[in-house]
């Protein structure tokens, strides 16, 4: 009996270490600015704040969006929608003034 509710315990605790992978979930940053992998999950123009291409210094090329929320994305450099967003950006002559050039809508975390 002891066996199984150890196993039960064991099994339960790796569930929940997996389904909380942190930095290295699909599509997200590692500390030093690097994307693990990429996502294709599409983030409404409304609800990004910043588009940039990840360093130079990365192994792993990427087009990181972040959030209105900061929470970065990490997309496929060849990912056509990424792209697109990638230039207007870059070619919006205010970056950091609202809206920069998509940024209308606001965080909905409460503090």
């Amino acid at each position: 009996m002891k066996t199984l509710a150890a196993f039960i315990l064991l099994t339960l605790i790796c569930f929940l270490h997996h389904s909380s992978a942190g930095p290295h979930r699909v599509g997200f940053m590692s500390e030093v600015g690097c994307c693990m992998n990429h996502t294709r999950k599409i983030i409404p123009k409304q609800r990004v704040k910043h588009v940039e291409e990840t360093p130079s210094h990365c192994p792993t090329k990427a087009i990181v969006v972040t959030s209105v929320c900061d929470k970065k994305f990490c997309f496929d450099p060849d990912f056509r929608w990424a792209k697109r967003l990638l230039a207007v950006f870059e070619n919006f002559p205010d970056k950091t003034s609202p809206p920069a050039p998509f940024n209308r809508s606001k965080c909905g975390k409460k503090k």
